[in-house]
């Protein structure tokens, strides 16, 4: 019942104003966001990388209206490269945080110098999914940018009628598996818990099937026992888990420890709002531990 509240206040500039100004949530935030600029990011980078963990960044920001703030947003990412050269780390980027919705030329020319600057730093990127409106958009986008730069992952959501026949068109690529956190209508998304849950399994089943590099995001540890079942019988470093800063800790060094590859998705920015808010969406105990915070 409370998730499509959050999600609409996700997307409300009065309630973004009301909580980004209260003085206690810069500190709760603090749990899933690793601060609001570079050094923090290359703090919790180290921090990561000594348990064993890989990270992809994501430089937070989305539905920008402004070429210059989507410049901005492109010159953040050149930055982090910089800084991480080296390091088994790669960028999530949102194509609606480069200019998706200011130009199509400009959104495809930010993207191809992120990329650029990734393979110079021997890093990759994963492009991020957002609501159903983007899809084809952000999917023509990577096709593009993947003449060039054929490791450019997508992030594909599964709670998405249309995410199999979309699979079945990525098939060889570096593919991120995630359930959804987008408020979707049921004419195109699955509406209950299980039949997100089928949806994951059918997806899981078609990217262990296939010889691209599947990247499976779920901190659900039934979906985690299944695609470990899936993965049987592929080689080692052919797929990877991947986790949310700050949720389920203990489970990524567990996982770490018993031989697979896992990768935590690490986002900093002074933009956090609308990031934080889908992660109280995502689950319960998030919203819970917020509430907490507070009391």
């Amino acid at each position: 019942m409370l998730s499509p509240l959050l999600l609409a206040a996700a997307r409300s500039r009065r309630v973004r104003s009301l909580v980004t100004g209260f003085p206690l949530s810069r500190g709760v935030v603090d749990r899933f966001v690793a601060g609001e600029d570079l050094g923090g990011a290359v703090a919790a980078v180290r921090e990561l990388a000594g348990d064993g963990l890989a990270v992809t960044l994501d430089h937070l920001g989305e539905d920008t209206l402004d070429r210059a703030q989507a410049e901005r947003t492109r010159d953040a990412y050149l930055e982090l490269f910089a800084a991480l050269e080296g390091w088994d780390a790669e960028a999530s980027v949102k194509l609606s945080a480069l200019g998706l919705a200011v130009d199509r030329g400009l959104v495809l020319e930010n993207a191809r110098s992120v990329c650029e600057a990734a393979e110079l730093a021997g890093m990759t990127v994963t492009v991020d999914m957002e609501d159903h409106t983007t899809v084809d958009a952000t999917l023509e986008v990577v096709r593009q940018l993947r003449v060039d730069f054929p490791w450019v992952g997508v992030a594909i959501q599964a709670m998405l009628r249309r995410s199999e026949g979309d699979l079945r068109e990525l098939a060889g690529s570096r593919v991120r598996l995630v359930k959804g956190a987008y408020a979707e209508p049921e004419s195109v998304a699955y509406g209950s818990r299980r039949e997100i849950d089928r949806a994951y399994v059918r997806a899981l089943r078609l990217l262990m099937r296939g010889d691209g590099y599947p990247m499976v995001a779920t901190h659900d540890p039934r979906m985690i026992e299944i695609a470990l079942e899936l993965a049987r019988g592929r080689e080692p470093g052919s797929y990877e888990f991947q986790m949310l800063y700050g949720i389920r800790a203990a489970e990524q060094r567990r996982l770490v420890g018993a031989g697979e590859r896992v990768r935590v998705y690490v986002p900093y920015g002074a933009d956090w709002y609308g990031y934080f808010m889908r992660r109280l969406a995502e689950r319960p105990a998030n919203l819970v531990f917020f509430l907490r915070s507070f009391v």
